[in-house]
């Protein structure tokens, strides 16, 4: 497989001669070179860059946010508190797209206003790339305000500053007054009429990077992250104890002792690792009260800043439908992936009989990540964890040549071609690989390939290529409706 990985350089993913080859290829199929490169620069450039919407309740955040996105998503009422969890949404100024982060769902009642409100902003600020910091201009900055002020200001991100319901030129004083915030000019803004959103959306993209650095892995990016998640009470922070061979966390019976993401750096077979035990993840986010919220929302940032999610299960337990929604959080936020199964010498013979039939059916999905069977009381089988995360981050930065791809995929058509429907039979006419951690590839088709013959393709991509420990993105871009070129 070595001999098929190579490295990035000004074409992204491909070397020069690979990059001259495949756009002669995409010609010869009909594809306009802008089409080619636009697809692969979609496909390549991993995640979106982040803007946060912050503030303290009723500011207007919704209502921004439905402005910038240009439709009414965001839930908007006119009380604190409506936004009960983070929401994502797509939106693009000027020809840039980018990812808008609506944050809300704190309980004012749970730790003080101030807290809340900083644990909502933390969270918050730690996923971005940049921030828009809305502010009510007919208030003015309150304590609360200050309080995010200091979390921006130890966070180092880019800051837009929303100076929120000024509905005409009589407000404008008022939006000026937030100078003394020192965050820099405050931007007047109507996010109910839409006035002054232009100007504030071009600082945004001023501040926003075209694509977010993609550091993972890289020898400046220090020690490899791994992130410990899981329901409560599974073992992590004992697991954690037993990699690192004394007592670096606390355990306890009582399920969710840990609420704050833990890194420890810890070394195993001659490397340190960057181990980060993470609380424990009861149920869905919305439906989570208090501090439960703000542990999973912390739980969800550490998966995002790791590039290695070792998922564990209870043995002991049939696999719920928790088990699976965690493993999906880290499936889509790309990272590379083990399955630990704790307490496995706790397990009878019958209890392991019916376990191994809960993973084949509960858990198919996943079948292409590593799977280690561990104690972490007694320490059973812990010197395969790190064999089990180091093939998965191997299988997580594979790149395929465009060549080796071409032919696999000429093979396959050749073999299985895609089903008749409606009397026509779409082709993958070649593809290319985009990017890597996690792989992302780009096929070219003649029509619309359905998500089963997808799917098809990913399971042979596999059986090919390996790509074990890791999920793999695959897009498609249809050939549009013009004569092929001579």
């Amino acid at each position: 497989m070595n001999d098929q990985i190579d490295s990035a350089d000004e074409h992204g993913e491909l070397g020069d001669a690979e990059y001259t080859d495949f756009m002669e290829l995409a010609a010869l199929e009909g594809f306009e070179a802008e089409e080619v490169e636009g697809a692969i620069d979609e496909a390549g450039h991993g995640p979106l860059p982040v803007l946060a919407v912050v503030g303290r309740p009723n500011v207007g955040k919704s209502t921004l946010v439905n402005r910038i996105i240009g439709r009414r998503e965001a839930v908007v009422e006119d009380k604190p508190g409506v936004t009960r969890d983070r929401v994502t949404y797509e939106a693009e100024w000027a020809g840039r797209r980018f990812k808008v982060v609506d944050t809300g769902g704190w309980e004012q009642d749970v730790l003080g206003i101030d807290a809340s409100v900083a644990a909502q902003a933390e969270y918050a600020i730690e996923a971005a790339d940049a921030v828009v910091f809305v502010v009510d201009s007919t208030v003015g900055a309150t304590d609360t305000d200050e309080a995010v002020v200091r979390l921006l200001r130890k966070a180092g991100k880019p800051v837009v500053l929303c100076a929120n319901k000024v509905d005409g030129p009589s407000g404008e004083p008022d939006a000026a007054a937030l100078w003394s915030l020192g965050l820099g000019e405050p931007h007047p803004v109507s996010s109910l009429h839409g006035r002054g959103t232009g100007d504030m959306l071009d600082a945004v993209l001023e501040a926003l990077p075209d694509a977010p650095a993609q550091t993972f892995g890289t020898a400046v990016g220090g020690p490899r992250r791994i992130a410990l998640i899981g329901r409560p009470n599974v073992g992590k922070s004992s697991l954690l104890n037993k990699v690192a061979g004394e007592e670096r966390v606390v355990v306890n019976e009582i399920a969710g002792t840990t609420r704050d993401p833990v890194d420890e750096l810890i070394e195993l077979g001659g490397t340190v690792w960057k181990f980060i035990d993470t609380a424990g993840i009861r149920r869905r986010v919305h439906l989570q009260e208090g501090a439960d919220y703000y542990a999973s929302l912390r739980t969800a940032a550490a998966v995002e800043k790791a590039e290695v999610a070792v998922v564990l299960i209870d043995t002991s337990e049939s696999i719920s439908v928790q088990d699976q929604r965690i493993i999906t959080m880290a499936v889509e936020a790309g990272r590379a992936l083990v399955v630990a199964y704790n307490k496995w010498d706790t397990l009878d013979e019958e209890r392991r009989y019916y376990l191994e039939r809960e993973i084949e059916t509960e858990l198919a999905q996943i079948s292409w990540a590593p799977r280690v069977n561990v104690s972490a009381r007694t320490g059973r089988h812990m010197e395969k964890l790190v064999p089990a995360i180091e093939t998965a981050l191997a299988g997580w930065e594979t790149r395929v040549p465009t060549g080796r791809l071409n032919a696999f995929l000429g093979e396959l058509v050749a073999a299985h071609p895609h089903p008749i429907r409606g009397g026509k039979q779409p082709r993958i006419l070649f593809g290319t690989q985009a990017g890597t951690k996690p792989p992302r590839f780009v096929l070219f088709a003649s029509g619309f390939i359905e998500h089963g013959y997808r799917r098809f393709v990913e399971r042979r991509l596999r059986e090919e290529f390996g790509f074990e420990g890791t999920p793999i993105h695959i897009s498609v871009r249809v050939r549009e409706k013009r004569g092929r070129k001579k």
